[in-house]
This record gives C-alpha cells, structure tokens and sequence, in this order.
C-alpha cells in the first residue's frame, strides 16, 4: 500500500470510528433528553383500581450474611408498603442461608430450597411458589428506601402498564475503589436518560435491584442471558409498556474491588448481549417503534464501541503530523487513558476516587469487559451459573461456564467518557 493510500485509509477509519463515537456517547443521549422533553405518554391510573397483590421474588445462593437484613428490610413496617408475599429461592446455598430464611417462616416467608440450578431456574420456581399478581424481583444484598415497594406498584393502576423498573442507588462506601466512584457517575446520568424514556413511552430494560412485572406476563427465565433484561423486556414483547419509577429506589453496595467489578461486567456484558440477541426481534422498528432504537443504542452500540474507540486511537497515532486535528486527537485520547491508567493504579486510595481518574478508569475498565465480552460471545461462551462475590467477603469459586474449554471469571459500558 502507498503512503498516500494509507493515509486516505487512516483519515477513513479515523472520522467513521469519531462520527461513530459521537453519535453513541453524545448525539443519541442528547436526542432522548429531546424527545423526553418534547414528548410525554403519562401513567394513566384507573381511579377504579384495586391493589393488586403483591409478590417478591429472590434468589439466593450462599448469602448467608446478607439475606437475614434483606428479609428484616422487607418486612420492616416502616416502610409503608402493603402486605407483601415473600419468597426465597435458595439456589443450593450450603452456608447457612437456608436455616436464616426458615426462621422467617412463622412471618409468612415461603423457603425454596432448590439443589444447584441456576439462578434462571431458581427465579422460575419461586414465580411457581407465589400467589401475587404483581411479581416484584429484587437481589438479596439490596436494601428498599421507605415506600419503595409502593411507588413501584402504583403505575400499574394503568392498564397499559406490564413491568415498572426501579431506580437503583449505590450507596457511598468508605472503602470503595475509584472504578466505584466511576460506577456511580455513569448511574446518575442512566437515570435521567430513564426518566426521559419513560416520559416518552418505555425505558428499555430493568436493574435486577428493584422491577416488578404482571404475573400474566411472566415467561420462564431463560439461562445464559441476564434474568432481569429477559424478564423485563418481555413485557415489550407483549405488547405493554415498562415504565420508570424514579421513587422506587434500591440501594445496592458498589464492588470494593476493581477485580471484583470487571469480572461482573464480563458476566452481564455476555449474558447481556445473548440476550438481546434472543430478542433482537424487537430492534424492528415496524415492530416496536422508537424502542427498537433504543434498545439498539442501549443494549448493542454502546456494548460495541470499544471497536470503534480501539479504532480511533489507531488512526490517530498513525495521522500524528498530518494535521494539527489529528494530532491533538491523538494527544488527548493519550491523555485521557493516562488518566484512567493513573485511577487504575490508584483503586482504593484518596487519588483514585477522584472524579477526574475515576471516571475514565471505570470508562476503561467497561469498555475492556465488553471486549472481553464480544469475545467471549465469539467463542460460544455461556455463563450460565456464577457465585456471587459479595462486598468484604471472600472470593467465590469461578462461574460456571457452558460452551468453553475451560473456566473464566456480571452493566453497560458508561455513557460518559449507559
């Protein structure tokens, strides 16, 4: 190849690799905020209705010292939801967890103690055990604010209604890593871009936190695919909305470890994107409408744009001198992964939790899980079991892998920089 046919090529790469990565991270986020604006489908609630029955839903395995505060938190009348039916599916815990939640049976707490089946057979027996139409899923290290389960339930006064998510909240920790301050920053703004959607009609999916479904709409989880995403967006496929319920807050503690985290955000980022594409049917827009737009931006692009940003920082370099553009490009994508390199090195110490090194840490940390992802994808790799790794706690053996010869190490790749 000429110098001058390489340099055509870079300069090609280099502005569909930047228009790419423009129209993901800023044009389409900005176009939601609009049309969340400009556009409001409102709840309409049936002034006739009446409440509902409630069920929730956890599965649990080897969460022995999270899942007693989890019960205590749900049954806490403080919290002014109404009578709720509990059930725990123990996903062959052996560390106590089961004794802990047998002891809550004389508060009308239902046991399932399951052998070893995976956490989308587990979710699927505990729907079969309960009894409410209205299916509420959290996770047992979650906490409900005051009147979160309340807040949930309420939009489904609209008939047209079929799944609420909720508003997932990290809480502050004094021992976090800086990829954990990072995580928070992408969260506040995945929120507003929440609220828009849903004044316009839908948001896309919903955090395994805190959602609730209709029990006519409930379909049996599939496995390899994240059960929250399967769940939720199934409500889509029938043909009924899935609001946002900004009051309905669940508080989750971030992972301490950035190790911890990035093995998470493989897991969801595989399950995740097998599952979109066993629904990829509903990214037809003669199907679904805008949502299918949505849920391309959410669930595929911006899981891929580490392509595309592999790609820019390539031609960059290679255009160095070209241009004064092109040389800049190049000085500030150096810059600012020296940065995140910088809040990497940093995790756990004052300088790591700063915005300015956090921020493109967990940016870098996201995108290479989803690299790792897409090749996971590639090689046919599923996850279809994993043990959870809780904050303070020991590490768990490996997930259960399908697929691969051998075993590896659960969320999207931050809008900044969902």
């Amino acid at each position: 190849m000429s110098p001058a046919a390489g340099t055509w090529l870079a300069k090609a790469l280099f502005w569909t690799s930047a228009g790419t990565i423009a129209a993901t991270y800023v044009g389409f986020p900005v176009a939601l905020l609009v049309r969340g604006a400009l556009r409001h489908r409102p709840v309409r609630l049936d002034p006739g209705a009446t409440q509902p029955s409630i069920s929730v839903i956890v599965a649990a395995h080897d969460e022995v010292a999270e899942i007693g505060g989890r019960l205590d938190d749900l049954l806490d009348p403080a919290h002014g939801h109404p009578p709720l039916e509990i059930v725990v599916a123990s996903d062959g815990s052996t560390d106590g967890t089961n004794e802990v939640v047998a002891g809550y049976a004389d508060r009308g707490v239902v046991l399932l103690a399951l052998p070893r089946v995976g956490k989308a057979d587990a979710l699927t027996a505990a729907v079969h055990a309960s009894h409410g139409e209205i299916l509420v899923f959290t996770d047992a290290n979650t906490r409900f604010a005051p009147g979160a389960v309340t807040a949930l339930v309420a939009p489904f006064g609209d008939p047209e209604v079929g799944g609420v998510a909720g508003d997932q909240v990290y809480v502050d920790g004094v021992d976090e890593d800086g990829t954990a301050v990072g995580e928070r920053a992408y969260w506040d703004l995945d929120r507003r871009l929440k609220v828009a959607e849903s004044r316009a009609g839908n948001v896309v999916s919903a955090t395994g936190a805190i959602y609730a479904i209709r029990r006519s709409l409930f379909r049996p989880v599939v496995s390899g695919v994240t059960d929250d995403f399967i769940t939720s967006v199934s409500v889509i496929d029938q043909g009924q909305r899935l609001v946002f319920a900004e009051d309905a807050i669940a508080y989750e503690p971030p992972a301490r470890s950035g190790g911890d985290e990035f093995g998470r955000k493989v897991r969801i980022m595989t399950r995740g994107l097998r599952g979109t594409l066993l629904m990829r049917h509903l990214m037809d827009p003669r199907r679904t409408g805008s949502y299918a737009l949505q849920l391309l931006w959410h669930k595929v692009l911006r899981r891929l744009m580490v392509v595309p940003l592999i790609a820019l920082l390539a031609s960059s370099l290679a255009l160095i001198g070209r241009g004064p553009l092109y040389t800049l490009a190049a000085l500030a994508q150096v810059g600012a992964y020296g940065l995140a390199a910088l809040g990497l090195a940093s995790r756990g110490q004052p300088l790591g939790r700063k915005k300015v090194v956090s921020v493109p840490a967990y940016f870098v940390m996201v995108n290479a899980a989803a690299l790792k992802a897409i090749v996971d994808i590639a090689r046919g790799r599923r996850i279809d079991r994993w043990d959870p790794v809780r904050p303070g706690g020991a590490a768990q053996p490996a997930a259960h892998v399908a697929g691969a010869a051998t075993s590896d190490d659960d969320a999207d790749p931050a809008t900044v920089a969902a």
